[in-house]
C-alpha cells in the first residue's frame, strides 16, 4: 500500500476513540492543501499528504485540550507536539500522533516566482517523485522539487516524526546542509545594513498577526501585547518601528521554545522573512544553553528555569 493508504488505515483503526483526527485535504485549488478535521470514515476520502501539505497541524492542539484527538505530523511538526507536551500545554495521553516520514514540502513563494502567470489561475498539479507539473493559464510548467523546496527542508535534521504512536512511511535521511545561504548572507551584514533591511522589510507589514496565529507555540493570545491596553506596549501605528517591536517581543517570547516549523513565515501575506530572526535566536540558545526545542520529551526550556550560575555564561572574572 502507499503511504497515504497506510495512513488512512491507521486513522480508521483509531477513529472511534477520538474526537477527531487533524490532517490535510485539497484546498481552494490544486496547488494548496488545507487542514482537514476527520470525524467520520467518509472524511478519510478527502485526506491528502505530500509536498503541498505544508501546515503544522500541532497549532490546533491547544484548542482541543481535555479532549482525545489525533493529529498527523511531519518530522518538523512533531517537534511542536513535543514542546507543547513539555510545557504542559497539552496532555500526551490525550493525543494520538500519526507520524510521517517526510521528504520535504514546497515553498509557495518559490512556486509563485517560477510560474509564468498568476497562480490564481492554476488548473492542475501533478506531483512526481522529483518534480511538479503545474498547469496555469493554459501553460504547463515542470518544476524540480529541489528548486521549490521550503528552506526549512534544506536543513531539516528530523525528517521522520520524533514522537509517534504510529510511524508511517520509509524513513528519510537528515539533510546534509546545516545552514542556509540566505541566513549566512543576512548575518554577514553590518549592523547598519541589518537596520536598513528591517526598516524596509517591516514597512510591508500590515500587522495582521497571521504570524502569531499560525505559531503553535504562541498560546497567550488573551494576554498578547498586540491587544493589551493596560499596559500599552504597542500603539496602533503601523510603522516599521512598531512592527519590529512586535516581532522582537514575539521572538523573545519564543526563545528556547521555537521549533523552526516556519509557520510564521509561511502565513505572512507579504512574505516577510521572519525565520531570519527565529533561526538566529535559536542559534544563540543552542550556543549558550545547548538546547534545541522539541527534540526530546521531558526537556525544560532554558528560560523556564533558573540557575545561579549557568555553565556556559561567565559573568565573573572578566
Amino acid at each position: 500500500m502507499s503511504q497515504l493508504d497506510d495512513l488512512k488505515s491507521a486513522i480508521k483503526d483509531r477513529l472511534g476513540e477520538l474526537e477527531c483526527v487533524i490532517g490535510w485535504e485539497q484546498g481552494y485549488d490544486a496547488l494548496h492543501a488545507t487542514p482537514l478535521f476527520i470525524r467520520t470514515e467518509a472524511d478519510l476520502d478527502r485526506l491528502v499528504i505530500g509536498p503541498l501539505a505544508v501546515h503544522n497541524l500541532a497549532t490546533y492542539l491547544t484548542a482541543y485540550k481535555g479532549k482525545k484527538i489525533g493529529v498527523v505530523v511531519k518530522g518538523c511538526d512533531s517537534r511542536s507536539v513535543i514542546e507543547l507536551v513539555n510545557e504542559n500545554l497539552v496532555n500526551r495521553d490525550d493525543i494520538v500522533v500519526f507520524g510521517l516520514c517526510c521528504d520535504g514540502v514546497v515553498s509557495q513563494p518559490k512556486i509563485r516566482a517560477a510560474l509564468p502567470a498568476d497562480p490564481g489561475f492554476v488548473e492542475s498539479v501533478t506531483i512526481g517523485t522529483d518534480e511538479l507539473k503545474i498547469t496555469v493559464a493554459g501553460q504547463t510548467v515542470t518544476l524540480k522539487k529541489s528548486d521549490v523546496l521550503a528552506d526549512k527542508c534544506r536543513v531539516c535534521q528530523h525528517p521522520n516524526a520524533i514522537i509517534a504512536d504510529v510511524l508511517i512511511g520509509t524513513k528519510q535521511n537528515p539533510a546534509g546542509a546545516n545552514s542556509l545561504a540566505c541566513q549566512e548572507e543576512f548575518e554577514a551584514k553590518s549592523d547598519a545594513e541589518k537596520l536598513a533591511f528591517w526598516q524596509e522589510t517591516m514597512s510591508r507589514c500590515i500587522r495582521c498577526y497571521a504570524c502569531r496565529n499560525a505559531c503553535p507555540m504562541c498560546v497567550c493570545r488573551d494576554y498578547c501585547i498586540a491587544t493589551s491596553r493596560d499596559p500599552l506596549w504597542l500603539s496602533q501605528d503601523n510603522s516599521p518601528a512598531e512592527n519590529m517591536m512586535f516581532q522582537m517581543v514575539h521572538v523573545s517570547h519564543l526563545a528556547g521554545r521555537c521549533t523552526e516549523c516556519g509557520e510564521c513565515e509561511r502565513a505572512c501575506p507579504v512574505d516577510i522573512p521572519l525565520m531570519l530572526l527565529r533561526r538566529y535566536m535559536n542559534k544563540q540558545v543552542k550556543d549558550v544553553f545547548e538546547h534545541q526545542a522539541g527534540t526530546a520529551l521531558d526537556q525544560t526550556p532554558p528560560l523556564f528555569t533558573f540557575k545561579v550560575e549557568e555553565e556556559r555564561i561567565h559573568e565573573r572574572g572578566w
